[in-house]
């Protein structure tokens, strides 16, 4: 996950793996084609199912994560 240091606005992400990366892919592009910050991303409410899924998606403890580098 890339953004810029002075506006937070998100640049790109690069995923690799198998299974649920093309359904995360798609929350990015959203989130690019809106223009949204990290902070804006960060606070997004994707789905959850526990059988499924972790309760944090890696999006966006990714996107958390970034934030404390900005």
């Amino acid at each position: 996950m890339v953004a810029d240091k002075k506006t937070h606005r998100l640049l790109g992400v690069q995923m690799v793996g198998k299974e649920g990366v093309a359904h995360r892919i798609n929350a990015i592009a959203v989130a690019l084609h809106n223009k949204m910050t990290v902070e804006d991303f960060s606070r997004m409410d994707l789905a959850y199912a526990p059988p499924f899924g972790p309760v944090w998606d890696p999006l966006l403890t990714a996107a958390n994560q970034l934030m404390k580098k900005l």
